[in-house]
């Protein structure tokens, strides 16, 4: 029986609409003819879903029963039972109720395949397996119904059901998702622009992946090695040589014609580490094609155009770009060069570009064989296995055990020659063949002690034992050697692996770095040195170990990182073949001293920026703000103190009333001021412990009139760990603002609920609302976002807010009312020992 096909359609958030596009697949197929029947649907109470299911056949729900209560699951026997040619099942990842035929419904749909029966599905992208983590993070709710990403990805055809969050929050509003009730809730917690931003992306992402996986999977099966030019890959084969920055421009140049272009730079080393190139060329190269948007690639291949056209046709690219041969006219007698043969071998589906350069016929150094390090102690005992042991050999076949035979001396003497390869390498080796030739001839072969042969076969014998030694001799080198190269790039891997991860890391201990270089090298002493001009003098950047270089030439290693920067390593002479990675580490150290000398800048322009506005803004504060006030208790108290007026009760309680407001208004003033210097000299410290929010709130009011806010916060809602005093003045500052901007008659509401493992407090308002742009900015010191209302303040209420708030652990932001209007949500930590609470979300954000 043939498996039934899969189609899914895979919805970026809830309410994109996935199901009604369910739906309308069901229509279609019905109309050519095709018995569709609906499996299950979920609406959700959505009447434009709802009314989509008139005109198609619904297989009836089975009713199960648990923990007094009856719930309706997919009939899953009833569906087998009709045998449709398609079933529509709603809500792929959903968990059945216990005592079903199956604990999840993507195991009701395996069934229905298994049966022939032919399903199309939804899901969103919040319920992979593998995006679990990554979902909540962004969104703070834990999806407890996943269904693994390989049934998703098993599925025939999967469609992206998409949607702006924009215009997913307008058609929430418009009550075409959730009813009204639960719009509000909904929009002010799971259905945020970012989270719907974030998990659109997401579904993107995962879609193009397994758009790139269903093409690699038909060339694969299809076995197509042409390059289907469905967007411009650029490939640029580098060398190492200077000529590679010009090549990785001119592929940019290339890729920017094309829309969707894409540059990989790739650099093909040989697997015995044969090499010329410059790592610190390389490094710039690949800081370059970075930089332009492309990717760096190292592959290791010992026939390089091959290599180079294996990986371009691997990536399915659509050109190469080389550069013109540096070699010089004679050069050519070794091959026709990796440019011409890669044009030659390309093929009519990959052009191929060959670059002029600078560098052209101007000569390149011939790499040079790199042997293997033994040591000098093997090679004395690869020698006197070679040489003395043939003769010792010869001694104990002679006297101790004479009658073995030639066939049998000669293995014995071949055992000898495999040993000197293992010791000494090939030169031993080859010694010792020869030698054990000569004494075979004269003490084994008769006529003995001659250096002539009587029998055809002996001659035979010993030219094959010669041929068969140096034969096995060159094999066991060459081992030997593949072995400790292979032990080196291993080596080195691990260490450019460090290093790449110290850099994706973030590290910046200079200190520690060359410790590493010292440690990786086993050098006495290394020291990064720096001149600002070639007759200036070095100086020491950074250095470890005793007595570090002065200069580069009282070191035995030097790495020059550009003109005027140098890596000095004391202790030993390097080989060649360790250069590469210490040129990895030294641009590295570059790295390093430039970020961490940039930082310090940057903190130190940014404390004196912020120290200069601060000064400015106090000033103008003082001048300003502060004088007001005191113009108005001034104005009063001469007035109240002037002999020639009679003032009535009225009149003189309007007085009082006004230096009564003019003294408050200059203590919240000054209240700010000196929180914002404890702020900023840093002494602020909080004294955490668990707090009801519905404690603090409501002292935190006492500033506002009665009518200008209303609350909403559950008894439910779990303890949080805050200093109370810094959290009922946020708080406070938060409230006040708000009441500012409001309209007359629109009371503010400061709502609370609880989040993952979080509280969240929102305070908002139907002001006048500010831009996305500005929406940071109003937590900085001495900031009135447009025309502030008379008496303001001078703009430090937010400031002070969110500087106690994340004093205490919490964060503070600004979002959009829906409807017009701002809201700021404060963010604070739950008590390890508080109730937890299921967030107050639809049922739909939560499935």
């Amino acid at each position: 029986m043939r498996r039934g096909t899969f189609r899914i359609y895979l919805g970026a958030a809830p309410g994109v609409g996935k199901t009604y596009a369910m739906l309308s697949e069901g229509h279609r197929r019905i109309e050519r003819g095709t018995d569709a029947v609906v499996a299950f649907v979920e609406h959700h109470g959505r009447p434009r879903t709802e009314v989509m299911l008139h005109g198609l056949e619904e297989i009836p729900r089975a009713e199960l029963e648990y923990r007094g209560g009856v719930f309706t699951e997919m009939d899953v026997d009833a569906v087998l039972a009709r045998r449709p040619a398609v079933a529509l099942v709603d809500e792929l990842a959903h968990t059945n109720v216990p005592g079903s035929r199956n604990a999840k419904r993507w195991q009701d749909v395996e069934e229905l395949l298994q049966a022939g029966i032919d399903v199309v599905s939804t899901v969103n992208i919040q319920h992979l397996e593998s995006l679990g983590d990554v979902v909540e993070a962004i969104t703070g709710v834990r999806q407890q119904e996943t269904v693994p990403d390989e049934v998703v990805r098993r599925a025939d055809q999967i469609e992206l059901v998409d949607m702006s969050p924009q215009a997913l929050r307008r058609r929430m509003a418009h009550g075409n998702v959730y009813k009204p009730d639960k719009v509000d809730a909904a929009l002010s917690n799971y259905f945020r622009p970012g989270n719907l931003t974030a998990l659109r992306e997401l579904a993107l992402l995962w879609v193009a992946d397994r758009v790139d996986e269903y093409l690699q999977e038909y060339r694969g099966e299809h076995n197509i090695r042409s390059t289907w030019q469905a967007r411009e890959r650029i490939v640029v084969g580098l060398t190492g040589g200077p000529e590679g920055r010009q090549l990785i421009r001119r592929a940019a140049r290339l890729a920017e014609k094309g829309a969707g272009g894409e540059v990989l730079a790739v650099y093909i080393a040989r697997s015995d580490g044969l090499t010329s190139a410059s790592p610190k060329e390389l490094a710039v190269q690949r800081t370059l094609v970075e930089d332009l948007g492309g990717t760096f690639h190292h592959v290791i291949g010992d026939d390089i155009p091959d290599a180079l056209l294996e990986f371009a046709r691997g990536v399915n690219a659509t050109q190469i770009v080389l550069g013109v041969s540096r070699r010089r006219p004679w050069q050519y007698i070794f091959g026709p060069g990796v440019s011409a043969t890669v044009a030659r071998e390309s093929g009519p589906d990959l052009d191929v570009h060959i670059v002029t350069h600078d560098a052209a016929a101007k000569g390149r150094g011939l790499p040079v064989a790199r042997g293997a390090r033994l040591g000098r102690s093997r090679i004395i005992w690869g020698w006197l296995v070679g040489i003395a042991g043939p003769v010792i050999l010869t001694v104990m076949l002679r006297t101790v055990v004479p009658d073995l035979g030639l066939t049998n001396d000669m293995l014995l003497f071949l055992t000898l020659t495999v040993a000197a390869a293992l010791l000494g390498g090939l030169l031993p080796a080859l010694a010792s063949a020869a030698f054990g030739s000569l004494l075979l001839n004269y003490f084994f072969t008769p006529p003995l002690h001659l250096w002539t042969i009587a029998d055809p076969k002996n001659i035979v014998a010993i030219a094959v034992f010669f041929a068969v030694a140096v034969s096995v001799a060159s094999v066991v080198d060459l081992a030997a050697r593949r072995t400790h190269q292979a032990a080196r790039l291993r080596a080195e891997a691990e260490i450019l692996s460090f290093l790449a991860g110290s850099v994706l890391r973030g590290e910046t201990a200079l200190p520690a770095l060359l410790e590493r270089v010292r440690e990786t090298f086993a050098m006495e002493s290394v020291a990064l040195l720096e001149r600002d001009s070639e007759v200036e003098p070095w100086t020491l950047a950074a250095g470890t170990g005793p007595a570090p270089a002065a200069r580069p030439e009282e070191a035995d290693v030097d790495m020059p990182i550009g003109e005027n920067m140098a890596l000095a390593l004391t202790g030993r002479v390097l080989p060649a073949e360790d250069r590469r990675v210490l040129g990895a580490f030294a641009a590295q150290a570059a790295v390093v001293l430039d970020r961490q000398r940039l930082v310090g800048q940057a903190e130190e322009a940014q404390r004196l920026a912020e120290g200069n506005r601060i000064r400015t803004a106090l000033l103008a504060a003082v001048s300003h703000d502060l004088r007001t006030p005191l113009a108005g208790i001034k104005a009063s108290v001469t007035s109240l103190r002037a002999d020639d007026v009679e003032w009535s009760e009225e009149d003189r309680a309007d007085l009082l009333e006004g230096i009564e407001e003019g003294a408050d208004r200059l203590d919240a003033l000054v209240g700010n001021l000196l929180d914002m210097s404890r702020l900023q000299t840093g002494t602020v410290t909080p004294l955490i412990r668990e707090t009801d929010l519905d404690e603090v709130v409501p002292m935190a009011l006492a500033g506002v009139p009665d009518d200008s806010v209303e609350l909403d916060i559950p008894e439910t809602l779990p303890m949080v760990a805050v200093d109370r005093g810094l959290l009922e003045r946020a708080v406070a500052n938060i409230v006040e603002n708000a009441v500012k901007y409001s309209p007359e008659g629109q009371p503010v509401l400061v709502a609370a609920s609880a989040l993952a493992e979080r509280v969240e407090l929102r305070v908002i308002d139907r002001g006048p609302g500010i831009p996305d742009e500005a929406k940071d900015r109003i937590f900085e010191p001495f900031q009135r976002y447009g025309d502030a209302p008379a008496g303001a303040g001078v703009g430090l209420g937010l400031a002070v807010a969110r500087g106690f708030t994340e004093a205490i652990g919490g964060t503070l932001t600004a979002e959009d009312t829906p409807g017009g209007g701002l809201t700021m949500v404060l963010t604070l930590p739950t008590a390890d020992t508080g109730p937890r609470s299921v967030p107050d979300l639809p049922k739909a954000a939560l499935t």
